[in-house]
């Protein structure tokens, strides 16, 4: 079976995050799909069918099973199918376990995913989310917070990038919070206007099997909008993420917004195609 691997989210056509891409396997069972997730190694592979309510149907599984949303997976899926001539149009729609979503593609490469209205849930005690962590950086002035824009996600503000780069995770704490608070992981942030950014983040899942990963989308939308409630109101944050795994990303988030309401949230990034692998799933 072919697997492309896709790099998403990458800065100068260099590091990001790897997603495995399978075009066109509607034949396949949960299972399977877990089982080449797996095989595959990267955090998350994406599953291309045919659909009934938009242009494709993408189903996104890491190695323990399937999580209804992948940001970079999605990135890395049309910048697949870029590659291979297959994009005719600049807007096209997904069918995802999170609804329909369109996904844009300009001329340059660059590919923006719609999410989600944002949700903002209740406030963690941060007593809590320092027992994940071998250093207490949390400054009293923003709070802990878990806020979706399709995946729910602890967002951790951290005092400076200092701070976060020495941050030393405790995998087991992280899994218990996240299962207790039923959310994908902990997505970590530190202010970096200095570095000509919005943010650098960490993000950690290790519920998921992802211990830390480079670059995700969903997550950073997440931040954008709790951002905009917190700090400052803008139409576009970019993020970095990835630079303890020596895989640097680059995430930008675009808000459309009326009388300082969210009323649209885009996750983009350039992609580039890194191979194709061919993989013998068990029967």
């Amino acid at each position: 079976m072919d697997v492309y691997v896709a790099s998403a989210f990458s800065k100068d056509n260099r590091g990001g995050n790897k997603a495995g891409v399978v075009l066109q396997q509607a034949r396949l069972n949960e299972a399977e799909k877990t089982e080449i997730a797996l095989l595959m190694g990267y955090s998350e592979t994406a599953f291309v069918a045919n659909s009934e309510l938009a242009d494709f149907k993408l189903e996104y599984f890491t190695s323990v099973g399937e999580v209804p949303l992948c940001g970079h997976a999605t990135i890395g899926t049309f910048t697949v199918l870029r590659h291979l001539g297959r994009l005719e149009k600049q807007e096209y729609t997904i069918e995802t376990k999170s609804g329909i979503l369109r996904i844009r593609v300009d001329k340059s490469g660059l590919i923006f995913m719609e999410q989600n209205i944002p949700k903002f849930y209740e406030r963690l005690d941060k007593g809590d989310v320092k027992a994940c962590f071998d250093s207490d950086g949390i400054p009293d002035a923003l709070p802990v917070q878990i806020v979706s824009t399709g995946l729910k996600d602890i967002i951790l503000p951290v005092t400076d990038p200092e701070i976060l780069d020495r941050m030393t995770p405790d995998f087991s704490a992280i899994t218990r919070l996240s299962r207790e608070k039923e959310c994908i992981g902990i997505h970590a942030f530190s202010l970096a206007k200095e570095m000509g950014l919005t943010a650098i983040c960490r993000n950690f899942a290790p519920l998921y099997g992802i211990d830390e990963e480079s670059a995700t989308g969903t997550s950073n939308c997440a931040l954008a909008c709790y951002l905009y409630r917190y700090v400052s109101k803008q139409d576009q944050y970019i993020f970095e993420q990835g630079h303890n795994l020596n895989s640097i990303s680059r995430i930008y988030v675009n808000l459309d917004t009326e009388d300082n309401t969210i009323t649209g949230v885009w996750v983009g990034g350039y992609g580039y195609l890194s191979c194709l692998s061919q993989i013998c799933c068990q029967p």
